[in-house]
């Protein structure tokens, strides 16, 4: 039910930092990036994603989730408007820095695009290749 009401949402090009924190909130409810690695079939001895790990600790959905929730209700359904002195608020709100705030509007864009692409190849209206995508939190 949620997974089709997302797709709706990113299909109109709706989809906000309010359902970006959701999503934060599912992927931790499942477990550690460890476990989650772990279930995936012949990714145990990838190199690469063991670095990923090492690299990102739970602590970071923690941050992600207090900057969000560090916004005004306004500012998540509507990042555009989010000027230098909103993130300085945002930053000083959420314990974290200006630049964390960047990289997390920039994180929320680039996961915009992605699932943007995804709905278009899913629909059959994107012919073209997927590009990839460089998450800055991993």
């Amino acid at each position: 039910e949620k997974a089709r009401e997302i797709e709706k949402k990113l299909r109109r090009q709706e989809f906000t930092l309010e359902d970006f924190l959701e999503q934060i909130e599912r992927v931790r409810s499942m477990g550690s990036l460890e476990q989650l690695l772990g279930m995936l079939p012949g990714v145990g001895g990838v190199k690469e994603l063991r670095k990923l790990q090492a690299q990102f600790d739970g602590k970071e959905f923690v941050r992600l989730e207090a900057m969000i929730n560090s916004m005004t209700p306004e500012e998540r359904r509507n990042p555009a408007i989010i000027n230098g002195s909103r993130r300085k608020r945002i930053a000083r709100g959420s314990g974290t820095s200006v630049q964390d705030v960047n990289r997390l509007l920039k994180h929320f864009e680039q996961t915009r695009k992605l699932f943007k692409q995804l709905s278009e190849v899913g629909s059959g209206k994107g012919s073209r290749k997927l590009k990839p995508i460089k998450f800055p939190f991993f």
